[in-house]
């Protein structure tokens, strides 16, 4: 007699998909939300029908994208939790990408223009937003004796505390992992400006410029200056790979036929 059919099990490769998915479904349903732990390893595995290798694997995906925190153990923190931490997830995704070449660099420079552009057209146009973050920063810039590393480190917090100052949590987000993505090649570019001081003064006074046209309300302005120190940097520490600065950080390209 032929035995019974049973169902196929699923293959790894698609089973922690399953957990994926389940999680994604009951994020969306409101049935999970940021603070509430996850079912035990067993609890999913037994539920979705897959193996506990692939509700591990899952997990560890979850973690990576900042999705979740683990923790061992008995007590309030242990298992897993939902903490929503977007901009980890988004900076490790944007830096292996960049590194593997998935996202071009000058990709990844052009849409940070975009987004800087509309960080300072939002902050600028809304009188209840504040660069006082971003003003200590920048105070902390102006110190005498800063090396590049220290300077680029600071001038990074600048950006983020700009992109976080509009209000826009995805914003924030992208431009976190915009700049985590290729920080190391910002402070490999400063070792390519021949008189790194006068790079460095120059850099202050446009930061400074930019604040200032920011809290001036003066939106046209700002975006101008905002684009014009982005591109300026990058042009002269010769980090766009693959089109002269103007064309692959925002500006049109020249026609070919002129």
């Amino acid at each position: 007699m032929a035995g019974t059919p049973t169902t196929p099990a699923l293959a790894p490769a698609r089973a922690w998909r399953v957990v994926l998915e389940k999680i994604e479904t009951d994020l969306l349903d409101g049935i999970l939300r940021p603070g509430d732990r996850l079912p035990p390893e067993r609890e999913l595995a037994t539920t979705l029908g897959v193996g506990r290798s692939s509700v591990r694997e899952a997990l560890r995906v979850l973690e990576v994208m900042g999705l979740i925190r683990t923790g061992t153990g008995s007590g309030p923190t242990s298992g897993a939790i939902i903490i929503a931490t977007p901009e980890g997830g988004m900076s490790a995704l944007l830096r292996l990408q960049v590194a593997a070449q998935g996202f071009p660099f000058d990709d990844v420079v052009a849409t940070r223009l975009v987004l800087e552009s509309a960080v300072v057209d939002a902050v600028a146009t809304d009188p209840a937003l504040s660069t006082a973050r971003a003003r200590e920063v920048l105070e902390a810039m102006d110190a005498a004796g800063l090396t590049a590393p220290e300077f680029l480190s600071l001038d990074a917090q600048l950006h983020l505390a700009l992109a976080e100052a509009s209000g826009n949590v995805v914003i924030a987000a992208m431009m976190a992992g915009l700049r985590t993505a290729i920080e190391s090649y910002v402070q490999a570019g400063a070792a390519g400006i021949a008189e790194w001081d006068a790079a460095a003064d120059r850099l202050r006074h446009e930061h400074h410029a930019i604040l200032d046209a920011v809290d001036a309300g003066d939106a046209t302005r700002a975006r101008t200056l905002v684009h014009d120190h982005i591109v300026g940097y990058y042009s002269s520490a010769g980090l766009a790979r693959s089109a002269p600065a103007d064309s692959v950080l925002g500006s049109a390209p020249a026609d070919p036929t002129s």
